[in-house]
């Protein structure tokens, strides 16, 4: 049954970058981490460069504001601090 009250991710990769295999990798790591606290990671297709995380329609990283990419704990920490503060990520809490 899908709780409409847990957000959902998006997960903005550009196609012609083939980013589409980082993407998938972002949201199998945020669905392993976030199993019980998010309805859905959703993938979109984009094109200029673009990838962004987006969570419940606010970005929460972009590259375009960070010329490198995040590592997944990095961004596991945006989301944990956003949906289950206080929250322990074990290994992913130490910094990077």
């Amino acid at each position: 049954m899908i709780d409409e009250k847990k957000p959902s991710i998006e997960i903005e990769y550009c196609v012609q970058c083939r980013w589409l295999t980082r993407a998938a990798w972002m949201a199998q790591e945020l669905l392993t981490t976030f199993e019980r606290d998010l309805r859905e990671v959703s993938l979109v297709p984009g094109t200029g460069g673009v990838f962004e995380v987006r969570l419940g329609g606010e970005t929460i990283w972009s590259r375009k504001s960070d010329a490198a990419f995040t590592d997944a704990a990095e961004l596991k920490r945006l989301i944990r601090d956003r949906i289950a503060p206080g929250r322990s990520l074990g290994h992913s809490d130490q910094p990077s």
